[in-house]
């Protein structure tokens, strides 16, 4: 490991990592007691977070079945965070075995070296890869996607943005850099994306969240904010959504157990999936 790797290893290490609050969320054991601690923070603030991670997973299982049962096999998931149970590669090799082939990119070096392992243990090493890149590398990162040699560009590809853009403020302009991925996309390719949304009428969530966003951008290495339902609408421009469109996470083709199922607004995140056409 280089000097510069062990470096950002150690100060991971010692700061918060969203995707190691959002393992523990889940229930995972890839965190540490700093993660665990800010994790109980934001709970004791709004309890039902810990459904949210429970719902948005949920909804990244459906996802990646519905993909694979439109005949896709590529897929790029970028912002996957630390490895958890349902993975997408264990997903889609459940619905199509031996035939899907995955690229996992996270900028956290801890949750890359998790997935390396977990990938050596649990998959099959000449499909499916694991990235140590950002979102804003743009072009590098799309050019490293395709030096893996598991994606072909000529073939649809589902890209998944799962519970990622809402740690991007508004002054980063997400929307610009994920233009020139979906741009990337064959046709009959499809977008994959969740983000925190609060219903304009939930007066007192908004305010809760208010605290939760400084609250991570004092103690994160990524703020996190809600965005309006036309913002989030706006990163499928120029993709045909696929019913039943953008709506609340449990119910975008609702199956199995989802914690919000009875009262899906209370699960504060909006879901959806675009096809290029």
């Amino acid at each position: 490991m280089s000097a510069s790797n062990a470096d950002r290893l150690a100060e991971s290490v010692n700061k918060v990592s969203v995707g190691r609050v959002y393992d523990y969320l889940l229930g995972g054991v890839h965190n540490y007691a700093v993660d665990q601690a800010f994790a109980e923070e934001q709970l004791r603030l709004l309890p039902d977070i810990r459904d949210f991670a429970r719902s948005n997973r949920a909804f990244l299982a459906r996802a990646v079945r519905f993909a694979v049962e439109q005949g896709i096999r590529q897929f790029v998931d970028i912002g996957s965070g630390l490895p958890t149970q349902g993975n997408v590669h264990e997903v889609a090799d459940e619905v199509a075995p031996g035939e899907c082939s995955v690229v996992y990119i996270d900028n956290e070096p801890i949750a890359q070296a998790h997935a390396e392992i977990l990938l050596e243990k649990t998959a099959d090493p000449t499909r499916h890869k694991a990235l140590d890149a950002d979102f804003f590398d743009g072009a590098l990162l799309w050019e490293r996607v395709l030096e893996t040699g598991v994606i072909d560009e000529r073939k649809p590809i589902a890209l998944l943005v799962v519970a990622l853009l809402h740690f991007m403020p508004p002054e980063t302009n997400p929307g610009r850099v994920l233009a020139y991925y979906r741009e990337r996309l064959p046709k009959g390719s499809l977008l994959a994306l969740s983000h925190i949304h609060v219903d304009p009428s939930d007066v007192e969530t908004l305010e809760v969240s208010k605290k939760l966003t400084e609250s991570y951008a004092k103690k994160t290495n990524s703020p996190a904010m809600p965005r309006s339902r036309e913002e989030i609408a706006s990163f499928f421009e120029g993709l045909e959504m696929v019913e039943p469109g953008l709506v609340w996470l449990p119910e975008w083709r609702p199956g199995g157990e989802d914690p919000y199922s009875g009262d899906p607004a209370r699960s504060r995140g909006l879901a959806g999936v675009g096809r290029k056409v």
